[in-house]
């Protein structure tokens, strides 16, 4: 199935430049939810961004401080970058009062990526929950733009009420595509609340799904306590431990692994990481 060992970029490297931001233009900023906006950013000096689905940016704002926001579209799509960005703290908080026109500092891309080499021929099962989609929908966006190198591609989405759904018109797309299926489902519907979707935990989503195990891969990216029982779904299926791949979340302050604060036992999260197979991380204390 897939690789064990998770492509790496050279963020481990003695290169100055990956400690001095650039800057960017914000193009445009769209309201996703109460808490959550999409902002697309263009770099002033005209580079690419090489960026590739699964990596974190480091964003900064002068005066502020800076933090690591993943990247939430998929290099096919143009010379642009967008981050989902969720209202969360300092950084955060100062990035939602920025508006197109705006300029802001990005150091990156780091990390490892979803392997999307090793996965071609094969079925994905992609999961995602809360703010999980917004790294997910830049794998998705790369499948959908090199769909014939992928077998079927099943997507599912859970979010806590139908206020905290992420990429509303394009999970309506997915939905209504004829390349793709893609479920979505909410923990609670408040009363007097329009919904006509699903109901329940994300897991409730995998039982009566065929999945042949021989050719699938599944990824799973959202809250730490997703994982465990959403893994618990994915063994009777057939699945194993090197056929999950999981995006885990620490505070990866440097983002170039001098810092330490991003550590899960003998790994960085930050270039050993964000994006793991399940069996390289299984068996570490407090990994999942």
């Amino acid at each position: 199935m897939c690789n064990s060992v998770v492509p790496k970029t050279n963020a481990h490297e003695c290169d100055g430049k990956l400690y001095l931001p650039f800057q960017c233009k914000i193009e445009s900023v769209q309201e996703l939810t109460r808490t959550e906006k999409l902002f697309r950013l263009s770099r002033k000096d005209g580079k690419p961004f090489g960026h590739k689905p699964g990596q974190f940016m480091q964003v900064s704002i002068t005066g502020i401080g800076e933090a690591p926001i993943s990247v939430s579209s998929s290099p096919t799509r143009g010379d642009y970058l967008e981050l989902g960005v969720r209202k969360a703290g300092t950084l955060t908080n100062a990035m939602h009062e920025l508006k197109s026109g705006d300029e802001i500092g990005l150091r990156g891309p780091f990390g490892t990526f979803f392997d999307t080499e090793s996965m071609k021929g094969k079925d994905l099962l992609l999961i995602s929950g809360g703010c999980g989609l917004a790294p997910m929908r830049a794998l998705i966006q790369y499948v959908e733009d090199c769909r014939k190198d992928f077998g079927n591609v099943t997507i599912l989405y859970g979010a806590k009420s139908p206020a905290d759904v992420l990429y509303q018109s394009e999970l309506e797309q997915w939905q209504n595509s004829d390349k793709l299926s893609c479920q979505v489902t909410v923990d609670t519907v408040s009363s007097g609340t329009c919904w006509d979707s699903n109901v329940g935990l994300i897991t409730k989503l995998i039982p009566p799904l065929d999945i042949n195990a021989d050719k699938t891969v599944a990824v799973i990216v959202g809250p730490p306590i997703m994982y465990k029982f959403v893994t618990l779904e994915l063994y009777p299926k057939g699945l194993s431990d090197k056929d999950i791949i999981v995006s885990l979340e620490r505070y990866m302050k440097c983002g170039v692994g001098k810092c330490g604060h991003c550590t899960i036992d003998h790994l960085y999260c930050c270039t050993d990481g964000p994006v793991f197979t399940l069996d390289q991380v299984a068996s570490l204390k407090g990994a999942i």
